[in-house]
């Protein structure tokens, strides 16, 4: 395949996430397989939700969320940072959960995402300030003494739980009554 070919392609791939009539990135408008860890041109993260259809089963939706990035609009990330940094791009939601995991962690603070990977260090930068905790000093303590680090975090008071509720569409079941 020719340069020009390839140069051709990539540009039509991209039009197809981009709002023809603004020329720009629009959350409900991309495909699913993108949504996660992408950044719409208004600077609102997109999120996957679901929510209950017709049948009964869940469909996945891609939103814009209220979290605002200040540096970076129009981005969608690269599956090269997906990877690098241990994320998944059907992750429905936005939550610090991942942080209590030593994978994760591993994966966050090396420098082939830590470094790499600006958007998505960018968001659990601020998960992590969300929970008390400030990432460079967990990252220094990864690569230090990583179970030291897991240890502070979690008497850091971090908890798990979403910080964007993406089940407003969802019945929630009533608490028992005490006895």
């Amino acid at each position: 395949m020719s340069f020009l070919t390839k140069v051709s392609l990539v540009l039509f791939l991209s039009t197809l996430f981009i709002n023809p009539s603004f020329g720009e990135i629009v959350c409900e408008e991309l495909p699913n397989e993108v949504c996660a860890f992408s950044i719409a041109s208004s600077g609102k993260r997109c999120l996957l939700e679901t929510e209950k259809a017709a049948n009964g089963g869940v469909e996945y939706q891609c939103r814009t969320s209220e979290v605002v990035v200040e540096r970076m609009a129009e981005y969608i990330e690269t599956d090269r940072c997906v990877e690098a940094c241990g994320v998944d791009r059907k992750f429905v939601g936005i939550s610090s959960d991942a942080l209590l995991e030593p994978q994760f962690i591993a994966k966050l603070c090396s420098p082939s995402c830590y470094q790499k990977c600006p958007n998505i260090v960018d968001l659990y930068f601020n998960l992590a300030a969300g929970e008390g905790v400030f990432l460079p000093d967990l990252c220094e303590k990864q690569r230090t003494n990583p179970r030291r680090a897991m240890f502070e975090l979690v008497s850091s008071g971090a908890a798990p739980g979403p910080v964007y509720d993406v089940s407003d569409n969802i019945e929630s079941a009533p608490s028992p009554a005490p006895q």
